[in-house]
C-alpha cells in the first residue's frame, strides 16, 4: 500500500510517500479498513515538528482522522462487517499507525458508522474537532440550555464545530474571528456576536454583550495570552476550558478570586494512555454528531482537499495559521 510517513522530526519535508505491507487484522476486535480520505490536524504538524508519543520518531505514519470502507474484521467483531462505511478517531501519534495510508487497522470500539449524508471527504475532516469539541464543551464545561458561551476562533477547525455544539445545546453563543469573512460563516453557523479580535478588545466584548456578568462557559482553542484575557470575561463561578496548555504567568489570583472551575482538553488521552472505555465513549460521540449532520443540523467545512503526496503542504497550510474549517487528504 501506499504509506505517507514521517522519517524522523522536522520541517514538513520529512514527510515521505512510501510503498509497505498491507496490513491485517491483529486482534479478534480489529477492523482493516480502506482509508478514503484523512483529516489533517495541527496535532500532525506539531508531532510531525517536535515528535511522537511513541518508542520512535522513524517512518511513523500520522493522521488521527479517517473515514473508508471496511475491507476485513476479527473473528470477534460483531458491530461491523466488510462493505460498511466507516469514520474514526485514531492512531497516528507513534503508538499504532495513522491514517495517511491507504488502510488502517482499528479497534472495533474506536469505529463509528460515516454519516450517511457526508461524502468520505467530510467524514474525514470531523472526529477529532468533532470529540474536542463536545468533550471541552460538555464534559468539561458541562454547558446548560439558556448558558451564555464563548468560543475562540469560530471559524477554525475546532471553533466552528463547537458554536454548532453549543447552539444545539440550546446555548446563546459568541465567537472570536480575524476576518469578517469569517465573521459571517460563525454567524451562519449559530454565533449570536461575533468579535473581531483584531479590532475589539475580546473581554471588554465579552463584558458587554453579558451586561457586565461575563460568559457562563468559554472555550479557548488559541492559548498564550488569549487565554489569560479571557479569565475577567467568564462569570463568576463559570466554566474556562483551553485546548492548550495553560500558560505560565496567567492571572491565576483573579480566577481563583472569581472562583473559576478550569479545566483542560486532550482528546488524545484515551490513545495515550490505552483507555478503551474513552475510545469508546468517543466513538459514542461519533454516532451522536453522525445523527446531528443527517439531521442537517450540524455541519463541517473542508477548506481544501490535497492528494496524499500533497501531506507537506497541507502542513505547511495549517502552520501558516488563520485556517477556516479543516484540510483533508484525499486517498481513494
Amino acid at each position: 500500500m501506499k504509506a505517507m510517513v514521517m522519517t524522523r522530526p522536522g520541517r514538513p519535508d520529512v514527510l515521505k510517500l512510501v510503498d509497505m505491507d498491507k496490513p491485517a487484522p491483529a486482534g479478534d476486535r480489529d477492523v482493516l479498513v480502506r482509508v478514503h480520505a484523512a483529516g489533517v490536524n495541527p496535532i500532525d504538524t506539531k508531532l510531525r515538528a517536535r515528535g511522537t508519543y511513541g518508542p520512535s520518531n522513524e517512518n511513523v505514519i500520522l493522521g488521527c482522522d479517517g473515514a473508508g470502507v471496511v475491507e476485513a474484521v476479527g473473528s470477534a467483531v460483531r458491530d461491523f462487517a466488510p462493505g460498511d462505511a466507516v469514520f474514526w478517531c485514531h492512531g497516528g501519534i507513534g503508538l499504532v499507525p495513522g491514517t495517511n495510508a491507504e488502510y488502517a487497522v482499528v479497534p472495533e470500539h474506536a469505529l463509528a458508522r460515516k454519516p450517511e449524508s457526508a461524502d468520505f471527504v467530510t467524514a474525514a475532516a470531523a472526529p477529532l474537532v468533532l470529540i474536542t469539541a463536545w468533550e471541552s464543551l460538555f464534559d468539561r464545561a458541562r454547558i446548560r440550555e439558556g448558558q451564555r458561551v464563548f468560543i475562540h476562533a469560530g471559524a477554525g477547525g475546532v471553533g466552528h464545530v463547537a458554536v454548532q455544539l453549543a447552539r444545539i445545546a440550546g446555548c446563546r453563543v459568541a465567537a472570536s474571528v480575524s476576518s469578517e469573512e469569517k465573521a459571517r460563516l460563525a454567524r451562519e453557523l449559530g454565533a449570536e456576536e461575533t468579535i473581531l479580535y483584531r479590532e475589539r478588545d475580546v473581554a471588554r466584548a465579552l463584558l458587554d454583550w453579558t451586561d457586565g456578568a461575563g460568559v457562563d462557559a468559554a472555550l479557548d482553542t488559541v492559548g498564550g495570552a488569549a487565554f489569560g484575557e479571557l479569565i475577567p470575561a467568564v462569570k463568576v463561578y463559570g466554566d474556562l476550558v483551553s485546548i492548550l496548555q495553560f500558560p505560565p504567568g496567567a492571572d491565576w489570583k483573579t480566577a481563583r478570586i472569581r472562583n473559576l472551575r478550569l479545566a483542560q482538553e486532550l482528546m488524545l488521552t484515551p490513545m495515550i494512555l490505552g483507555l478503551d472505555e474513552g475510545l469508546r465513549h468517543q466513538a459514542d460521540i461519533l454516532r451522536r454528531c453522525a445523527e446531528w449532520m443527517d439531521e442537517g443540523l450540524l455541519r463541517v467545512v473542508v477548506s481544501e482537499v490535497l492528494p496524499l503526496h500533497e501531506a507537506a503542504r497541507a502542513h505547511e497550510r495549517i502552520e501558516a495559521g488563520g485556517m477556516t474549517g479543516k484540510i483533508v487528504l484525499k486517498i481513494a
